[in-house]
């Protein structure tokens, strides 16, 4: 869907996500800026919020910001994928590739949103991301109130009749996105993020870690214990823990101007 910059004119393409629920035909969509991980994921958590809980199982596309590796049997997850899965107790199996068939009631849901909503906002124009997901909301809301034509009931009904009572009630916090990462300390005992250097302990020099970025903290894990936290910085620098240096550097920091002065006049003599 495309949106217009009020102030430059540009236009950007809106993404459209679609989660459907297995019972009910129960149809959650929102309109986000990428496809990218950070915006996949946090359509995950306003989905669960719609639902009001989390279902067993979820059955996404083989989308690369969810599924680091596709296969028929045993996919690999993005680990930040996972750890959201975690979070709310929910297994994910992706649908096989080229198998739209797993995944037939979103295939079914997406083709809805394009009919019954998309197709209806085609002419207006949008100005915000959060305008376009306003008429979205309403719309999505007629879509699941309106009556089936086959069946008695509605998707609504159905929802809170079928899927609602099985679903799993929401942890009392909502995931927040994190940045995983494997990376290797330097020999200087420090790893980089986002331009800003981060100490770790230096007998850790050599290995390779796992760096989780949140909004607010930057931790490091080494064989799944964490060995360092530090506030996230968002300006190039440096943050260095005094307990992970190594005793002679420890000492050197701890040096004064005067004391550089009286080594070097203790050299000179």
């Amino acid at each position: 869907m495309p949106v217009v910059c009020a102030s430059t004119g540009e236009i950007r393409t809106a993404q459209i996500f679609v989660a459907v629920l297995g019972a009910s035909n129960y149809t959650f969509a929102e309109a986000t800026w990428s496809q990218s991980l950070p915006d996949w994921l946090g359509s995950h958590v306003r989905a669960f919020e719609f639902f009001g809980g989390t279902p067993v199982m979820l059955v996404p596309d083989n989308l690369k910001s969810g599924v680091t590796k596709a296969c028929r049997y045993d996919p690999e997850l993005n680990p930040s994928h996972q750890q959201l899965a975690s979070h709310y107790s929910v297994a994910v199996m992706p649908a096989r590739p080229y198998k739209p068939k797993d995944k037939a009631k979103a295939e079914a849901g997406v083709l809805r949103v394009e009919r019954w909503i998309m197709a209806k906002l085609r002419h207006q124009t949008f100005f915000s991301l959060a305008e376009l997901n306003h008429c979205i909301s309403a719309l999505l809301t007629e879509l699941n109130q309106k009556p089936f034509k086959q069946m008695p009931g509605s998707r609504q009904q159905w929802f809170e009749s079928l899927d609602q009572p099985a679903l799993t009630p929401l942890p009392k916090y909502a995931y927040q996105y994190t940045d995983i990462k494997t990376a290797r300390v330097n020999i200087d005992y420090h790893l980089i993020y986002d331009q800003h250097l981060y100490s770790v302990p230096h007998h850790c020099v050599g290995e390779q870690v796992e760096l989780h970025a949140g909004d607010k903290l930057i931790e490091v894990c080494f064989l799944n214990k964490r060995i360092a936290t530090h506030v996230r910085k968002y300006y190039p620098g440096m943050t260095t823990e005094p307990g992970h240096m190594p005793e002679q550097h420890a000492q050197h920091q701890q040096w004064t101007p005067r004391t550089v002065n009286e080594l070097g006049a203790i050299d000179r003599t």
